[in-house]
């Protein structure tokens, strides 16, 4: 099933400002651009949450960047110790280097 119509970022905050402001009721403004009212009632909470930010790329809090940050981290860790293992078997399992000829 298709997604739909996709509206630009403009065009959602100029709706949702017009809500907003009291310029235009909301059933006037999803008559006038055949919108749903459920979709511009999400409009309208991304941009109470968000502010003129709404409607962009997501930013991340510092908790989801630091989650992030750890799991990336963590691989890192993970991979360095399966090198470890590989490097110290290897080791273990070369003769001697130091007595003898």
């Amino acid at each position: 099933m298709g997604r739909g119509r996709v509206h630009s970022r403009e065009f959602k905050l100029g709706v949702v400002r017009q809500v907003a402001s009291g310029e235009k009721r909301p059933a006037q403004v999803c008559r006038e651009h055949g919108l749903a009212e459920g979709l511009l009632l999400r409009w309208r909470h991304e941009y109470a949450v968000r502010g003129e930010a709404a409607f962009g790329p997501h930013q991340p809090s510092e908790t989801e960047a630091l989650k992030r940050r750890v799991a990336e981290l963590e691989r890192v860790c993970g991979q360095l110790a399966l090198e470890n293992a590989i490097l110290k078997g290897a080791l273990s399992g070369s003769p001697s280097q130091s007595g003898t000829r």
